[in-house]
């Protein structure tokens, strides 16, 4: 099976999380940003991450060069070239717009240049939407300020969604932002499971009001919650090269995906920040086909759950679906 070309969807991925070394200094050199690492080479050597909290702070510091409409353009526009070489048909992309609004950048800039981007991917056969994401660490009243700004741009957005460092600040806190953000039509996902507890999964569901959940292996050390899920089939959008990049798997061959198949979780693969984890949807779809030794039918069944699990149209999803037949 060819695992690039199979029809897939992407249903976790940030794209700041996609700005490549080369295309970071690029868009330093023309916004006169200067940036702590001199080289490429250097920038890349410092992607060795011991936890999550150290992935963000080079994460953070990356989204400064990103001033302009076009630097928005620019940066979604590559992604979603290479996304639609890894057979992705669907891209449902988060950004965080707190990362840029703090630093001055107007929200509507945020918005045109990524959403033009996402507009013109319908001419290389991806079909995008919009989840705007809140950066937990910032707390729930600037989550309730941001989606209260956002709210006039709500005609762009697919949803809303929670990001950042998991400890130390539980879904529940959010409940207000989700509340409104339910009421004003906008679908609702949520990170949990990623380094935090089970519990915070359970947050995610019954307090936030979550469709799906980002990340969720940690699901694993609740039977309960196991069975919730599998019952309930709530999307899981797991992304592995991440999981071992930030140290929260030892290695690709123990990552949790197949027990998570075995048990009926509604599972997907994702590829998160791929300039920061060495790898894009396909990447992850190959790394763990090989790693966990998973059969052709396991990756299809994989790729099915992910266009199952967008938020399109039951029509649109079966046009998807269609794809896989040409």
């Amino acid at each position: 099976m060819d695992l690039r070309q199979l029809p897939k969807a992407e249903l976790h991925v940030h794209i700041e999380g996609t700005l490549e070394p080369e295309q970071l200094f690029v868009m330093a050199g023309r916004n006169n940003v200067t940036l702590d690492f001199p080289t490429v080479e250097e920038l890349r050597a410092a992607y060795q991450f011991t936890d999550l909290q150290s992935f963000l702070d080079i994460y953070y510091q990356a989204a400064d060069v990103l001033l302009t409409d076009e630097d928005f353009y620019d940066l979604t526009w590559a992604y979603l070239e290479k996304a639609a070489a890894d057979g992705v048909r669907r891209a449902e992309i988060f950004f965080d717009p707190q990362a840029h609004t703090e630093r001055g950048i107007p929200l509507e800039t945020i918005l045109s240049g990524i959403g033009a981007a996402v507009a013109d991917a319908e001419s290389i056969g991806v079909s995008g939407a919009l989840i705007m994401c809140f950066l937990r660490h910032l707390g729930p009243e600037a989550a309730l300020e941001a989606l209260e700004a956002a709210l006039p741009y709500k005609d762009r957005l697919l949803g809303i969604g929670l990001d950042s460092t998991e400890i130390g600040f539980p879904p529940e806190i959010f409940v207000e932002t989700f509340d409104l953000a339910r009421s004003e039509g906008l679908h609702v996902v949520a990170h949990a499971g990623e380094e935090g507890p089970p519990e915070f999964v359970w947050q995610a569901l019954d307090v936030l009001g979550a469709e799906r959940i980002d990340h969720g292996v940690r699901s694993l050390g609740d039977p309960r919650l196991v069975a919730r899920l599998a019952a309930d089939q709530i999307p899981l959008t797991v992304c592995p090269l991440s999981n071992v990049k930030l140290k929260g798997v030892g290695r690709i061959e123990d990552h949790p995906l197949k027990r998570m198949l075995d048990l009926g979780l509604k599972v997907s693969i994702n590829s998160d920040d791929p300039a920061y984890f060495g790898g894009y949807i396909g990447d992850n779809y190959q790394a763990i086909q090989r790693g966990l030794q998973l059969t052709d039918d396991d990756m299809a069944k994989i790729a099915h759950n992910s266009i199952e699990s967008t938020f399109l149209a039951a029509p649109a999803k079966q046009a998807l679906f269609a794809t896989w037949e040409q």
